[in-house]
């Protein structure tokens, strides 16, 4: 009875030291650079409107209850090269990359000939730039919108409906070099909704759509949010993980990392690993170690010990192991913050 109670002991504690192996999860900021660098000697730049006015009939339609075919419909686009410009340099002037960003609010075309792309002319772009200061121009030199409808059924009056809005922008860098002008940034990019087309305010469901010049307005602003990390480094989320396993010096690197402390945690993780033999538990500790150097900004030995990890698991696992398809996912990633880092060092200069 002894010996059964014994070895009932010894199989609790393995099993419970097995369960102490595993992966932990975080959520870290990474720093992205601009996706267009611009001369380190652009301090300051003005917003502009160069786009004319979409017109009405463009670009809208509907699909009624028992209908195939589109139906064109007129929606207003006023405003949307407004709302599209400000908050593009109310973005840009959040990242705190560029010493000013002005906001020119005078539109630049006086034309109706919506459909013909004019950039702005190098007198202008000096004028521009005398009257604010600003060493560069971004201007909204193109920009269409659509929505589409398609209505399912009705319930209590009110119709339930898809909606699909799309958004097409092409942005220009002026400045006195280049002939003016950088290539321009094009950007499509769609959002779809799904729910009752309620626009009178006497009801209220669960899912609603929204109106089409809201779901424009949301396009515009959207769209100017992604292209703020077209001209400016920006701070993303991203998740990250460390391994854990039954052992001291694994635990004590574990709490380090808790608290930050990660050359700390390095010191403890690199001597698991020195001492020992198995690949699978010398890959994980190497992938920790890597991640802690990205957490103090060392991208070269970041990437040294993600490949080294990256290495062994090809040496100790299965082709289509997930610990191998994720040690190569990781390895790949600081591979491109490796590189990117060298872009946010040249911005800085």
């Amino acid at each position: 009875m002894q010996k059964t109670t014994s070895s009932l002991i010894i199989f609790l504690l393995a099993l419970l030291m097995s369960s102490c192996a595993g992966i932990k999860y975080l959520t870290v900021e990474t720093r992205e650079p601009a996706q267009v660098n611009l001369p380190s000697n652009v301090l300051s730049i003005a917003i502009v409107n160069n786009v004319v006015q979409q017109p009405d009939e463009v670009g809208h339609d509907s699909i009624p209850i028992g209908h195939t075919q589109a139906e064109r419909t007129k929606v207003s686009s006023d405003s949307v090269a407004v709302f599209y410009t400000e908050a593009l340099a109310q973005f840009l002037d959040e990242e705190d990359y560029f010493q000013r960003v002005m906001y020119y609010n005078e539109p630049l075309r006086n034309d109706n000939d919506f459909f013909r792309e004019k950039p702005v002319d190098p007198e202008t772009m000096h004028r521009i730039r005398r009257e604010t200061g600003a060493d560069a121009i971004i201007s909204l030199d193109k920009l269409i919108v659509e929505t589409k409808k398609r209505d399912h059924f009705r319930q209590q009056g009110y119709t339930y409906t898809d909606m699909t809005g799309k958004i097409h922008s092409v942005l220009r860098v002026y400045m006195p070099t280049m002939e003016g002008k950088i290539p321009a940034v094009q950007y499509t990019d769609s959002i779809r909704w799904e729910g009752f087309d309620i626009q009178d305010g006497r009801a209220y469901a669960d899912i609603m759509l929204p109106s089409r010049k809201e779901a424009i307005k949301i396009l515009a602003v959207n769209a100017a949010e992604k292209m703020t990390y077209v001209f400016a480094p920006h701070w993303e989320m991203q998740d990250r993980w460390y391994y854990t396993l039954p052992n001291s010096l694994m635990r004590e690197g574990e709490a380090y990392a808790k608290g930050s402390q990660w050359s700390n945690a390095i010191e403890k993780w690199e001597a698991f690993y020195n001492n020992s033999s198995k690949k699978t538990d010398k890959a994980k500790a190497a992938s920790n170690i890597a991640l802690a150097y990205e957490m103090m900004d060392d991208m070269g030995r970041a990437l040294e010990w993600a490949t080294l990890s990256n290495n062994l698991f090809i040496e100790s696992t299965a082709p289509n192991s997930l610990e191998r398809r994720r040690s190569l996912l990781y390895k790949n990633e600081i591979e491109r913050r490796n590189r990117n880092s060298n872009k946010l060092n040249m911005d800085n200069l």
